[in-house]
């Protein structure tokens, strides 16, 4: 009565408080069979209602602010909800939607077969390594950077926690080049500020727009993470089935290619390709009413529209054709597009085997309407843009305070969820090849087809449907980074190992990240003002590969020396697995770039050495 709370301790009876939460949770079966007889599809839809693909700890501070709410005890998550989605969310990514088919048409099928499975496999043996750890004594609750450090010691924590901080940091920064990718090329070209004067100039005005745009996105995001993370938590469901539809819609698309392929004709003068943003009717004259026109087509490489006017050579000595963009399944075109077809930059983007008369090469080729390559090309650049498309396994462990049974969910789910995503991106490199024409499959931006997003004139109902998906499953996983990364970089500065970083502990009274988001988004900024994805991929694969090796590294090292607390109960764990996976990703790091690989274990080495210094 003195407006003292009562105490509650397990000393003291309080009958009284625990009969309002008495029936809470429980059960009201009077016997146990029926225990479970809720029926399947409601508790499955419960579960889906609360599906979230955030660190932990993100809730748990949302629930301090409505400190009105009673206390509920979360449902603990399976491994389906809790493991196998987030890590399919966060594997299948941006590169899937806007690069795959690029890497298909220029690596070939069979040297795009090798890249993903070396990635694959790189990640694979990487789960295994991460699942010694999930079973080797109790899982702490606080994601895999806890279970790392707790279960390797601080030198080897610190030193995957910041490698794994910056390569989620710098993926959100490509999540949003990707966006803005998705939204000024297939979306709305109209909206973008800078426009290109002359020919030649596009790429730098593309350039210039991603910069403008990723910035004002990064605020933007900034200010969502920081009034409340609840909101992105809503909406992970939703971006999860964006990823599965365009997904399916790819499936139905290569399937309805086999009776009935979609009519995408590309125009060809010669052996070259024509981007048809510039003119409609493919052809250099049109016959009405028995007089003969000339087109668009005839202007662009003419000085007039005139019959005798004098043009270009190439365009002269060649024929200009129409092929079908997309022949189908059935078509044999696989045989075609085996082989890689590297180039310079700059060059043209040419059909094989399509007979061409070669011209006076004199000519500037600028203001011509072909299809150029906008980068140089060659196997080990396109490891590295491909490898962001497979990390992002760590993300089932992320909740491991969660799960009903950690030690059982996280091994299951992720190697569940890599195995899948690995038979995705091994069957779609395989269908592209099987269906797409390959100067399409090189043409990144699909000029060839009006502007189409490529993967996007396969898919089925129509092409809206993965421009739409994609864009908001990158929107999402942007937003998840930026959410994430900051927990982390908390989480490792709360440790007190590496001192310079400690400020980034504080935060809002109820444990919001503040100063370590602002880090984030300053971070993320750099990589927006590089602006290029595929210049952004590489360096995110340089830390996503560091910290996947330290992890390897670790358990390896860990069996050989037997170290006491190290007892790992994975069935299908032995250390030369994690070996193994230690030098595929150190090779995987050297293939990328080596100048950065040097630069990246340089890093790595000196923050390990300074927390072993500073013990």
């Amino acid at each position: 009565g003195d407006g003292i709370a009562r105490e509650s301790s397990p000393f003291i009876n309080s009958a009284e408080m625990d009969r309002g939460n008495m029936y809470e949770g429980k059960n009201m079966a009077l016997f146990e069979e029926e225990m479970d007889s809720n029926p399947m599809v409601s508790s499955l839809l419960n579960k889906l209602a609360n599906y979230t693909n955030l660190t932990q700890g993100v809730v748990e501070h949302e629930a301090d602010e409505d400190s009105k709410r009673k206390e509920v005890k979360v449902p603990r998550m399976g491994t389906f909800i809790g493991v196998y989605l987030p890590c399919l969310q966060n594997i299948l990514g941006v590169i899937l939607f806007l690069r795959l088919t690029w890497i298909v048409g220029t690596a070939g099928v069979l040297e795009s077969f090798i890249i993903v499975f070396m990635c694959c496999a790189c990640t694979m043996l990487t789960a295994i390594s991460m699942s010694a750890i999930a079973t080797n004594g109790v899982v702490p609750a606080g994601g895999s950077y806890y279970m790392i450090s707790r279960s390797l010691g601080p030198e080897f924590g610190g030193a995957v926690g910041l490698c794994f901080y910056l390569g989620t940091t710098f993926a959100g920064a490509m999540y949003i080049l990707g966006t803005i990718e998705i939204l000024l090329t297939y979306i709305s070209p109209s909206a973008a500020i800078f426009k290109a004067e002359e020919a030649g100039e596009e790429t730098e005005a593309m350039l210039n727009n991603m910069r403008i745009y990723g910035t004002c996105i990064i605020i933007l995001m900034a200010i969502v993470v920081f009034v409340g993370v609840k909101y992105v938590n809503k909406l992970a469901l939703v971006f999860l089935a964006c990823v599965i539809l365009s997904i399916i819609a790819i499936y139905a698309g290569v399937i309805k290619t086999a009776f009935d392929p979609p009519d995408f004709p590309i125009c060809l003068l010669g052996n070259r390709t024509l981007s048809k943003r510039s003119f409609d009717v493919c052809a250099k004259f049109t016959e009405s009413n028995n007089e003969t026109k000339t087109t668009t087509l005839w202007n662009l490489f003419c000085d007039s529209s005139l019959l005798n006017a004098t043009c270009d050579d190439y365009f002269s000595l060649n024929n200009v054709t129409e092929i079908q963009g997309i022949p189908g399944i059935m078509s044999g075109v696989l045989a075609d597009n085996l082989w890689s077809t590297y180039s310079e930059k700059g060059s043209i983007v040419e059909k094989k085997d399509q007979p061409s008369v070669a011209g006076s090469e004199e000519i500037k080729m600028g203001g011509l309407p072909y299809v150029f390559t906008d980068i140089m090309t060659y196997f080990t650049m396109l490891v590295g843009i491909y490898f962001p498309s497979v990390t992002g396994i760590m993300a089932g462990s992320n909740r491991s305070g969660d799960l009903k049974d950690a030690q059982k969910s996280i091994p299951t789910g992720t190697i569940l969820a890599i195995s899948t995503t690995s038979f995705i991106y091994l069957s779609c490199i395989v269908l592209f090849g099987a269906c797409i024409e390959g100067v399409i499959l090189r043409d990144k931006f699909g000029e060839a087809v009006n502007g189409n997003l490529v993967v996007g004139t396969l898919a089925w109902p129509s092409p809206w449907v993965i421009v739409i998906g994609s864009f908001f499953s990158t929107c999402g996983a942007g937003l998840q980074s930026l959410t994430g990364a900051p927990r982390l970089l908390q989480a490792i500065a709360r440790d007190g190992i590496v001192p310079f970083i400690q400020v980034f502990g504080h935060g809002k009274p109820n444990g919001e990240p503040t100063w370590a988001l602002l880090l984030t988004a300053g971070i993320c900024e750099i990589g927006i003002l590089i602006a290029s994805l595929d210049s952004v991929a590489p360096i995110l694969s340089m830390f996503f590969l560091m910290c996947y090796m330290f992890v390897n590294l670790a358990c390896a090292v860990q069996t050989l020396l037997r170290t006491p607390n190290w007892r790992p109960r994975f069935k299908y764990y032995h250390w030369t697995l994690s070996f193994l996976g230690m030098s595929l990703c150190l090779a995987l790091m050297f293939i990328c770039s080596w100048y950065y690989a040097l630069i990246a274990m340089l890093i790595a080495g000196c923050i390990y050495k300074y927390i072993e210094y500073r013990g």
